[in-house]
């Protein structure tokens, strides 16, 4: 384990890439049987595959929610503080 607290947007990558993940192994299942000679599989399985794009969907949308994220706190940073007194 690190000892990095998890950032805005971590979990949906890590949901992201999990079903991402399933539908690739369930694209290589849906094609195997192309390569091998056999009857194809059932229609049920060519929606397992389309999985693969919906975790890359899942996964950008961490991405973006941490960007985001960071680009608050960067912002927070650098704005003066309001229980400073004014210069003068």
């Amino acid at each position: 384990m690190s000892d990095e607290t998890p950032q805005a947007g971590d979990l949906l990558v890590r949901i992201g890439a999990i079903v991402f993940l399933v539908g690739a192994l369930g694209t290589l299942v849906t094609v195997l049987p192309l390569f091998l000679g056999t009857h194809p599989l059932p229609w049920e399985f060519y929606w397992v595959s389309m999985l693969m794009g919906a975790g890359f969907l899942i996964a950008g949308a961490g991405v973006v929610r941490s960007v985001t994220a960071q680009r608050r706190q960067a912002e927070a940073a650098l704005a003066p503080s309001p229980s400073a007194p004014p210069a003068g």
